[in-house]
Protein backbone atom coordinates (compact mmCIF):
# COMPACT_ATOMS: atom_id res chain seq x y z
CA UNK A 1 0.00 0.00 0.00
CA UNK A 2 1.54 3.30 -1.03
CA UNK A 3 1.16 6.27 1.71
CA UNK A 4 0.97 9.48 0.24
CA UNK A 5 2.58 12.39 2.51
CA UNK A 6 -1.11 13.96 2.69
CA UNK A 7 -2.42 10.37 4.38
CA UNK A 8 0.41 10.38 6.91
CA UNK A 9 -0.64 13.92 7.70
CA UNK A 10 -3.96 13.33 8.29
CA UNK A 11 -3.84 10.03 10.06
CA UNK A 12 -1.57 12.06 12.59
CA UNK A 13 -3.82 14.91 12.46
CA UNK A 14 -6.73 12.79 13.25
CA UNK A 15 -4.99 11.14 16.28
CA UNK A 16 -3.76 14.10 17.92
CA UNK A 17 -7.43 15.78 17.90
CA UNK A 18 -8.08 12.31 19.10
CA UNK A 19 -6.17 12.62 22.05
CA UNK A 20 -7.07 15.90 22.55
CA UNK A 21 -10.53 15.19 23.15
CA UNK A 22 -9.72 12.28 25.41
CA UNK A 23 -7.19 15.35 27.59
CA UNK A 24 -10.54 17.84 27.26
CA UNK A 25 -12.92 14.61 28.83
CA UNK A 26 -10.35 13.75 31.37
CA UNK A 27 -9.98 17.28 32.64
CA UNK A 28 -13.78 18.31 32.78
CA UNK A 29 -13.91 15.52 35.21
CA UNK A 30 -11.46 16.39 37.60
CA UNK A 31 -12.76 19.67 37.11
CA UNK A 32 -16.61 18.94 37.86
CA UNK A 33 -15.58 15.59 40.13
CA UNK A 34 -18.23 13.43 38.25
CA UNK A 35 -17.42 10.54 36.19
CA UNK A 36 -20.30 11.30 34.19
CA UNK A 37 -20.58 13.54 31.76
CA UNK A 38 -23.55 13.13 29.94
CA UNK A 39 -26.02 10.09 30.10
CA UNK A 40 -24.38 8.19 26.87
CA UNK A 41 -20.97 7.92 29.63
CA UNK A 42 -23.16 5.28 32.03
CA UNK A 43 -27.15 5.35 31.18
CA UNK A 44 -27.95 3.05 33.90
CA UNK A 45 -26.09 4.87 37.27
CA UNK A 46 -27.12 8.40 35.37
CA UNK A 47 -30.82 7.36 35.79
CA UNK A 48 -30.71 6.53 39.32
CA UNK A 49 -28.67 9.31 39.88
CA UNK A 50 -31.64 11.31 38.08
CA UNK A 51 -34.04 9.58 40.44
CA UNK A 52 -31.60 10.22 43.63
CA UNK A 53 -32.15 14.09 42.59
CA UNK A 54 -35.44 14.17 42.33
CA UNK A 55 -36.52 12.97 45.64
CA UNK A 56 -33.40 15.28 47.17
CA UNK A 57 -35.08 17.92 45.77
CA UNK A 58 -38.41 16.87 46.76
CA UNK A 59 -37.32 16.62 50.28
CA UNK A 60 -35.64 19.82 50.28
CA UNK A 61 -39.18 21.42 49.26
CA UNK A 62 -40.42 19.26 52.40
CA UNK A 63 -37.52 21.01 54.60
CA UNK A 64 -38.87 24.26 53.38
CA UNK A 65 -42.53 23.83 53.98
CA UNK A 66 -41.39 22.23 57.48
CA UNK A 67 -39.49 25.21 58.36
CA UNK A 68 -42.17 28.11 57.03
CA UNK A 69 -44.86 25.42 59.04
CA UNK A 70 -43.10 25.66 62.68
CA UNK A 71 -42.19 29.28 62.42
CA UNK A 72 -46.21 29.50 61.71
CA UNK A 73 -46.83 27.39 64.45
CA UNK A 74 -44.13 28.74 66.77
CA UNK A 75 -45.77 32.55 66.37
CA UNK A 76 -49.43 30.88 66.98
CA UNK A 77 -47.62 29.29 70.05
CA UNK A 78 -46.35 32.79 71.53
CA UNK A 79 -49.84 34.51 70.75
CA UNK A 80 -51.65 31.82 72.75
CA UNK A 81 -49.33 31.95 75.86
CA UNK A 82 -50.09 35.80 76.08
CA UNK A 83 -53.97 35.28 75.74
CA UNK A 84 -53.86 32.47 78.48
CA UNK A 85 -51.88 35.37 80.30
CA UNK A 86 -54.18 37.89 79.92
CA UNK A 87 -56.62 35.20 80.71
CA UNK A 88 -55.14 34.74 83.70
CA UNK A 89 -54.87 37.67 84.98
CA UNK A 90 -58.81 38.79 84.00
CA UNK A 91 -59.60 35.57 85.97
CA UNK A 92 -58.09 36.96 88.82
CA UNK A 93 -59.24 39.84 88.91
CA UNK A 94 -62.67 38.68 88.78
CA UNK A 95 -62.47 36.40 92.16
CA UNK A 96 -61.20 39.75 93.56
CA UNK A 97 -64.31 41.86 92.80
CA UNK A 98 -66.00 38.73 94.84
CA UNK A 99 -64.72 40.49 97.55
CA UNK A 100 -67.66 42.03 99.87
CA UNK A 101 -65.47 44.80 101.29
CA UNK A 102 -65.36 46.40 98.31
CA UNK A 103 -66.76 49.74 97.00
CA UNK A 104 -68.28 50.56 94.16
CA UNK A 105 -65.39 52.87 93.08
CA UNK A 106 -62.88 49.70 94.07
CA UNK A 107 -65.23 47.91 91.60
CA UNK A 108 -64.85 50.89 88.85
CA UNK A 109 -60.94 50.49 89.51
CA UNK A 110 -61.09 46.49 88.79
CA UNK A 111 -63.12 47.35 85.33
CA UNK A 112 -61.21 49.63 84.04
CA UNK A 113 -58.39 47.05 84.61
CA UNK A 114 -60.49 44.08 82.51
CA UNK A 115 -60.93 46.48 79.75
CA UNK A 116 -57.34 47.22 79.53
CA UNK A 117 -56.87 43.24 79.23
CA UNK A 118 -60.17 43.02 76.79
CA UNK A 119 -57.68 45.24 74.70
CA UNK A 120 -54.69 42.96 75.02
CA UNK A 121 -57.19 40.30 74.33
CA UNK A 122 -58.74 41.87 71.29
CA UNK A 123 -55.45 42.66 69.78
CA UNK A 124 -53.74 39.18 70.23
CA UNK A 125 -56.64 37.23 68.88
CA UNK A 126 -56.33 39.70 65.61
CA UNK A 127 -52.71 38.75 64.88
CA UNK A 128 -51.31 38.21 61.92
CA UNK A 129 -48.59 35.84 60.73
CA UNK A 130 -45.11 36.79 59.01
CA UNK A 131 -46.91 36.97 55.65
CA UNK A 132 -49.59 39.84 56.20
CA UNK A 133 -52.27 36.89 57.24
CA UNK A 134 -55.00 36.51 60.40
CA UNK A 135 -53.12 33.31 62.29
CA UNK A 136 -56.72 32.60 63.61
CA UNK A 137 -59.24 33.53 60.31
CA UNK A 138 -59.09 30.15 59.05
CA UNK A 139 -59.45 29.99 55.10
CA UNK A 140 -60.51 33.70 55.57
CA UNK A 141 -57.16 34.43 56.47
CA UNK A 142 -57.32 38.07 54.47
CA UNK A 143 -60.27 39.05 56.75
CA UNK A 144 -59.81 40.91 60.86
CA UNK A 145 -60.30 37.98 62.97
CA UNK A 146 -62.50 39.85 65.37
CA UNK A 147 -64.42 42.99 64.90
CA UNK A 148 -66.65 44.62 67.71
CA UNK A 149 -70.51 44.77 66.39
CA UNK A 150 -71.69 48.36 67.48
CA UNK A 151 -75.18 47.17 66.61
CA UNK A 152 -75.58 44.45 69.31
CA UNK A 153 -72.71 45.58 71.29
CA UNK A 154 -70.98 42.06 71.15
CA UNK A 155 -67.44 41.12 69.11
CA UNK A 156 -68.06 38.65 66.17
CA UNK A 157 -65.66 36.27 64.64
CA UNK A 158 -65.21 36.90 60.92
CA UNK A 159 -63.46 33.63 59.83
CA UNK A 160 -64.64 30.25 59.26
CA UNK A 161 -63.63 26.97 60.43
CA UNK A 162 -61.09 26.12 58.44
CA UNK A 163 -57.68 25.40 58.93
CA UNK A 164 -54.82 25.65 56.49
CA UNK A 165 -52.37 22.60 56.05
CA UNK A 166 -48.91 21.53 54.19
CA UNK A 167 -47.57 18.76 53.56
CA UNK A 168 -44.08 17.75 54.98
CA UNK A 169 -43.65 14.48 53.90
CA UNK A 170 -45.04 11.84 51.24
CA UNK A 171 -48.64 11.43 52.89
CA UNK A 172 -47.97 13.42 55.59
CA UNK A 173 -49.76 17.00 56.18
CA UNK A 174 -49.92 18.92 59.37
CA UNK A 175 -52.34 21.72 60.21
CA UNK A 176 -50.40 24.95 60.23
CA UNK A 177 -53.05 26.90 61.84
CA UNK A 178 -56.12 26.77 64.12
CA UNK A 179 -58.93 29.08 63.54
CA UNK A 180 -60.69 31.41 65.94
CA UNK A 181 -64.09 29.39 65.76
CA UNK A 182 -62.28 26.40 67.23
CA UNK A 183 -59.64 28.11 69.74
CA UNK A 184 -62.03 30.75 71.10
CA UNK A 185 -65.49 30.41 69.81
CA UNK A 186 -66.14 27.17 70.83
CA UNK A 187 -66.29 27.69 75.03
CA UNK A 188 -69.12 26.79 76.92
CA UNK A 189 -71.16 29.80 78.79
CA UNK A 190 -72.29 29.07 82.20
CA UNK A 191 -75.38 27.20 82.52
CA UNK A 192 -78.40 29.22 83.92
CA UNK A 193 -81.73 29.24 84.02
CA UNK A 194 -83.10 31.62 81.90
CA UNK A 195 -84.65 34.21 83.95
CA UNK A 196 -83.66 35.26 87.97
CA UNK A 197 -87.38 36.65 88.39
CA UNK A 198 -89.49 33.80 87.62
CA UNK A 199 -93.50 34.86 86.46
CA UNK A 200 -95.64 34.44 89.32
CA UNK A 201 -99.11 33.28 89.63
CA UNK A 202 -102.05 33.34 92.18
CA UNK A 203 -101.19 33.95 95.45
CA UNK A 204 -97.45 34.13 95.09
CA UNK A 205 -96.50 37.92 94.12
CA UNK A 206 -92.70 38.14 93.64
CA UNK A 207 -90.36 34.88 93.04
CA UNK A 208 -86.65 34.58 92.55
CA UNK A 209 -84.43 31.61 91.22
CA UNK A 210 -80.58 32.08 91.47
CA UNK A 211 -77.98 29.12 90.71
CA UNK A 212 -75.74 29.12 93.66
CA UNK A 213 -74.41 25.71 93.64
CA UNK A 214 -73.10 25.44 90.13
CA UNK A 215 -71.31 21.87 89.65
CA UNK A 216 -74.43 19.99 90.88
CA UNK A 217 -77.00 22.23 88.58
CA UNK A 218 -74.44 21.39 85.76
CA UNK A 219 -75.01 17.93 86.24
CA UNK A 220 -78.96 18.43 86.79
CA UNK A 221 -79.32 20.62 83.32
CA UNK A 222 -77.17 18.52 81.25
CA UNK A 223 -79.00 15.21 82.53
CA UNK A 224 -82.22 16.78 82.01
CA UNK A 225 -82.34 19.49 79.35
CA UNK A 226 -83.99 18.80 76.18
CA UNK A 227 -82.99 20.77 72.99
CA UNK A 228 -85.52 19.28 71.14
CA UNK A 229 -89.07 20.21 72.99
CA UNK A 230 -89.00 23.00 74.82
CA UNK A 231 -91.66 22.37 77.03
CA UNK A 232 -89.78 19.95 78.89
CA UNK A 233 -87.57 22.14 80.32
CA UNK A 234 -89.82 24.62 81.89
CA UNK A 235 -89.89 24.14 85.73
CA UNK A 236 -92.76 24.95 87.90
CA UNK A 237 -92.52 25.56 91.68
CA UNK A 238 -96.51 25.36 93.29
CA UNK A 239 -97.24 26.47 96.84
CA UNK A 240 -99.89 24.81 98.19
CA UNK A 241 -101.98 25.96 101.22
CA UNK A 242 -102.01 23.51 104.21
CA UNK A 243 -100.76 23.08 107.68
CA UNK A 244 -98.23 23.48 107.05
CA UNK A 245 -98.08 24.66 103.52
CA UNK A 246 -96.09 22.63 101.18
CA UNK A 247 -94.52 23.10 97.83
CA UNK A 248 -93.77 20.69 94.79
CA UNK A 249 -91.38 21.08 91.79
CA UNK A 250 -92.21 19.66 88.55
CA UNK A 251 -90.15 19.43 85.25
CA UNK A 252 -91.78 19.41 81.81
CA UNK A 253 -94.97 18.20 84.05
CA UNK A 254 -92.98 15.34 85.89
CA UNK A 255 -92.53 15.77 89.53
CA UNK A 256 -89.40 15.87 90.60
CA UNK A 257 -89.50 17.52 93.86
CA UNK A 258 -91.44 18.41 96.85
CA UNK A 259 -91.53 19.26 100.58
CA UNK A 260 -92.85 21.73 103.25
CA UNK A 261 -92.53 24.91 102.87
CA UNK A 262 -92.02 27.62 105.60
CA UNK A 263 -91.34 30.61 103.80
CA UNK A 264 -87.58 30.24 103.48
CA UNK A 265 -85.45 29.60 100.75
CA UNK A 266 -86.49 26.40 98.47
CA UNK A 267 -83.24 24.25 97.72
CA UNK A 268 -83.38 22.72 94.36
CA UNK A 269 -80.27 20.94 92.11
CA UNK A 270 -77.69 23.63 93.00
CA UNK A 271 -80.35 26.49 92.74
CA UNK A 272 -82.01 28.83 95.92
CA UNK A 273 -86.15 29.57 94.75
CA UNK A 274 -87.30 32.33 96.89
CA UNK A 275 -91.02 32.85 96.95
CA UNK A 276 -93.58 35.70 98.49
CA UNK A 277 -97.10 35.95 99.32
CA UNK A 278 -99.90 33.22 100.23
CA UNK A 279 -100.87 30.00 99.11
CA UNK A 280 -101.65 28.71 96.70
CA UNK A 281 -99.64 30.01 94.27
CA UNK A 282 -97.07 28.89 91.15
CA UNK A 283 -93.52 30.61 89.98
CA UNK A 284 -92.50 29.46 86.91
CA UNK A 285 -88.90 29.49 84.94
CA UNK A 286 -87.02 27.28 82.82
CA UNK A 287 -83.64 25.71 82.05
CA UNK A 288 -81.58 28.01 80.00
CA UNK A 289 -80.51 26.22 76.72
CA UNK A 290 -76.43 25.68 76.74
CA UNK A 291 -74.62 28.78 74.88
CA UNK A 292 -71.57 29.39 73.46
CA UNK A 293 -69.66 32.63 74.31
CA UNK A 294 -65.74 34.15 73.19
CA UNK A 295 -63.70 35.65 75.72
CA UNK A 296 -64.46 39.19 74.61
CA UNK A 297 -68.11 39.10 75.34
CA UNK A 298 -67.36 37.57 78.77
CA UNK A 299 -65.24 40.48 79.60
CA UNK A 300 -67.43 42.77 78.47
CA UNK A 301 -70.57 41.65 80.29
CA UNK A 302 -68.09 41.36 83.67
CA UNK A 303 -67.06 44.96 82.48
CA UNK A 304 -70.65 45.74 82.80
CA UNK A 305 -71.71 44.28 85.73
CA UNK A 306 -68.45 46.16 87.80
CA UNK A 307 -70.05 49.19 86.44
CA UNK A 308 -73.73 49.10 87.15
CA UNK A 309 -74.43 51.66 90.47
CA UNK A 310 -76.29 50.01 93.07
CA UNK A 311 -76.74 46.55 91.92
CA UNK A 312 -78.18 44.11 94.16
CA UNK A 313 -75.82 41.75 95.90
CA UNK A 314 -77.42 38.15 93.99
CA UNK A 315 -77.42 40.10 90.38
CA UNK A 316 -73.60 41.39 91.27
CA UNK A 317 -73.47 37.82 91.85
CA UNK A 318 -74.72 36.50 89.09
CA UNK A 319 -72.39 38.74 86.55
CA UNK A 320 -68.87 37.50 88.54
CA UNK A 321 -70.42 33.62 88.67
CA UNK A 322 -70.86 33.67 84.67
CA UNK A 323 -67.55 36.02 84.39
CA UNK A 324 -65.45 33.19 86.42
CA UNK A 325 -67.30 30.30 84.43
CA UNK A 326 -66.13 31.51 81.16
CA UNK A 327 -62.94 33.12 81.80
CA UNK A 328 -62.08 29.25 82.93
CA UNK A 329 -63.64 27.71 80.16
CA UNK A 330 -61.63 29.80 77.58
CA UNK A 331 -58.48 29.20 79.48
CA UNK A 332 -59.43 25.72 79.09
CA UNK A 333 -60.12 25.96 75.57
CA UNK A 334 -57.05 27.38 74.71
CA UNK A 335 -54.88 25.50 76.99
CA UNK A 336 -56.63 22.56 74.34
CA UNK A 337 -55.46 24.14 71.46
CA UNK A 338 -51.66 24.95 72.61
CA UNK A 339 -51.39 21.17 73.57
CA UNK A 340 -52.51 20.40 69.93
CA UNK A 341 -50.15 22.90 68.92
CA UNK A 342 -47.60 21.72 70.59
CA UNK A 343 -47.94 18.05 69.15
CA UNK A 344 -47.56 19.68 65.38
CA UNK A 345 -44.55 21.04 66.38
CA UNK A 346 -43.25 17.80 68.06
CA UNK A 347 -44.24 15.98 65.02
CA UNK A 348 -42.58 18.94 62.61
CA UNK A 349 -39.63 18.57 64.40
CA UNK A 350 -39.32 14.37 63.99
CA UNK A 351 -40.12 14.92 60.22
CA UNK A 352 -37.79 17.53 59.99
CA UNK A 353 -35.36 15.08 61.41
CA UNK A 354 -35.99 11.89 59.77
CA UNK A 355 -36.19 14.02 56.29
CA UNK A 356 -32.86 15.26 57.04
CA UNK A 357 -31.52 11.83 57.50
CA UNK A 358 -32.96 10.30 54.46
CA UNK A 359 -31.27 12.97 52.39
CA UNK A 360 -28.02 12.72 53.50
CA UNK A 361 -28.29 8.63 52.37
CA UNK A 362 -29.92 9.87 49.04
CA UNK A 363 -27.27 12.21 48.68
CA UNK A 364 -24.74 9.40 49.65
CA UNK A 365 -26.24 7.14 46.93
CA UNK A 366 -26.28 9.45 44.31
CA UNK A 367 -22.57 10.06 44.94
CA UNK A 368 -21.48 7.02 44.67
CA UNK A 369 -23.10 6.40 41.52
CA UNK A 370 -21.64 9.90 39.87
CA UNK A 371 -18.56 11.19 42.12
CA UNK A 372 -15.10 10.74 40.87
CA UNK A 373 -12.19 8.63 42.00
CA UNK A 374 -9.82 11.67 42.02
CA UNK A 375 -6.35 9.54 41.73
CA UNK A 376 -7.47 7.19 39.37
CA UNK A 377 -9.38 10.28 37.69
CA UNK A 378 -5.54 12.18 38.10
CA UNK A 379 -3.44 9.12 37.03
CA UNK A 380 -5.69 8.85 33.56
CA UNK A 381 -5.43 12.39 32.89
CA UNK A 382 -1.65 12.37 33.32
CA UNK A 383 -1.96 9.60 30.95
CA UNK A 384 -4.27 11.10 28.08
CA UNK A 385 -1.89 14.28 28.46
CA UNK A 386 1.73 11.96 27.70
CA UNK A 387 0.05 10.45 24.98
CA UNK A 388 -1.21 13.76 23.31
CA UNK A 389 2.62 14.99 23.60
CA UNK A 390 4.06 11.69 22.38
CA UNK A 391 1.25 12.47 19.46
CA UNK A 392 1.85 15.95 18.89
CA UNK A 393 6.11 14.87 18.96
CA UNK A 394 5.82 12.34 16.35
CA UNK A 395 3.71 14.54 14.39
CA UNK A 396 6.78 16.95 14.26
CA UNK A 397 8.96 14.56 13.00
CA UNK A 398 6.53 12.85 10.49
CA UNK A 399 5.88 16.21 8.90
CA UNK A 400 9.39 17.15 8.17
CA UNK A 401 10.49 13.57 6.65
CA UNK A 402 10.83 14.18 2.51
CA UNK A 403 12.10 11.47 0.33
CA UNK A 404 14.81 13.69 -1.09
CA UNK A 405 16.03 12.42 2.43
CA UNK A 406 17.33 9.02 1.25
CA UNK A 407 18.40 10.12 -2.06
CA UNK A 408 22.23 9.62 -2.17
Amino acid sequence: MRLSNNIMYQNNLDKILDNQQKVAIAQEKVSTQTRILSPSDDPAASAQALLFSERIDINDQFQKNNSYLTSKLQTEESVLQNIKTSLQRGYQLTVQAGNGALSEQDRETIAEEMKSIQATLYDLMNSKSEDGKFIFSGFQDSKQTYIFNSATGTYDYQGDQGNHEMQLAVGVTLRSSDNGADAFENVDARLNVDTNTPAVGGGITSSSVYVKEQAQFDAFHKANYDPLVPANNNLQVTVSAGVPDTYSITLGGTPVAAGNFTGEVIKFQGMEISVSGAAPGTSDFALAPPEKKNMLNTLEELITGLSIPGLSNDAYQEFLADGITGLTNSQNQVSITQANLGGRINVAERLASSTSDININHKESKAKLVELDMAAAISDLTKEETALQASQATFGRLTQLSLFDYIR
